[in-house]
C-alpha cells in the first residue's frame, strides 16, 4: 500500500522542516523526500530549503562530518564506504574530503587492526590463505582500502613470526 502524502502549507512544512533538521543532521536529499512526502515540491521545497539553510538547521558541511564521525566510531566504517554513502546522498567532493579529513589517521588504522584481529580469531578455516581471504573480504566490505589491508596482514604477520 503507497504512502499516504501529507497535504501541509508552507508555513507548516517550514515548522516541520525545521523541527525534523534540529532532532538530527540532515543533507539536502533527506528534506528534500520529506517535504515531498507533506506533499511540498518545486520551487517552494527550494525556497523552504534555502531558509532552513540561512537559519542553519541545514548545513552539509556539518551533516558530513557527523555522518563520517558517526559510522566511523558508532560502526567502524572505512573510508570508502562512508565516501560511497555520502556520494549517494549527493554531497559534493568538497564535503566529503572535509569530513574525511575528520577521521584521524592513527585511529583509522587502530581501528582496522582490532576488527583483523577479532575476525581473524573469529573466522573458522583450516586454510591460512582461505582465512586471510575472509577477513580481507570482509574488511574491505566495511569499506577499508585494499592496501592498507595488506600492509597490516604483513605487519601481523611479521609480528607472529
Amino acid at each position: 500500500m503507497p504512502k499516504e502524502i501529507l497535504k501541509i502549507t508552507p508555513a507548516e512544512a517550514l515548522l516541520k522542516a525545521a523541527h525534523y533538521c534540529a532532532y538530527q543532521e540532515r543533507c539536502h536529499n533527506e528534506v528534500r523526500h520529506k517535504l515531498a512526502e507533506w506533499g511540498i515540491y518545486g520551487t517552494t521545497a527550494d525556497e523552504l530549503i534555502l531558509k532552513l539553510i540561512e537559519q542553519n538547521y541545514l548545513n552539509e558541511e556539518r551533516f558530513a562530518k557527523a555522518f563520517a564521525g558517526g559510522k566511523f566510531r558508532v560502526k567502524q566504517w572505512g573510508r570508502l564506504k562512508i565516501k560511497r554513502e555520502l556520494k549517494i546522498r549527493g554531497l559534493s567532493d568538497y564535503c566529503i574530503n572535509l569530513a574525511l579529513k575528520e577521521i584521524e589517521d592513527d585511529h583509522y588504522i587502530l581501528t582496522l587492526k582490532n576488527l583483523m584481529v577479532s575476525k581473524l580469531n573469529s573466522v573458522k578455516s583450516a586454510h591460512p590463505l582461505e582465512k586471510k581471504q575472509k577477513v580481507y573480504h570482509y574488511l574491505a566490505t566495511r569499506g577499508y582500502e585494499g592496501d592498507i589491508i595488506l600492509d597490516l596482514f604483513k605487519e601481523i604477520q611479521n609480528l607472529s613470526n
